[in-house]
């Protein structure tokens, strides 16, 4: 368990964002603290829609229970968590 950087490109903002999460955080949970400082403040929720996170520019996204360290993700990656 240890604090890993990320920027985070949420799906319909135009703020980038610093998002500290941990190694051993799943893709769902990144999701989740995404998810947190962009919708509801520039992003508007989209109820019963799940959100996905891929590496910046890939078209597939990453599974959902991948855990952080497991992902091959750097520190300060630039992710992009998409509405699903």
């Amino acid at each position: 368990m240890a604090l890993f950087p990320l920027t985070s490109n949420f799906q319909g903002d135009f703020v980038l964002q610093l998002l500290p999460v941990d190694t051993e955080n799943t893709m769902d949970e990144v999701a989740a603290a995404a998810a947190y400082h962009s919708v509801g403040r520039r992003v508007a929720a989209r109820p019963g829609c799940t959100m996905r996170v891929r590496r910046q520019g890939a078209a597939e996204p990453l599974p959902h229970t991948l855990k952080v360290s497991e992902s091959g993700l750097k520190p300060m990656e630039c992710i992009e968590v998409v509405w699903e």
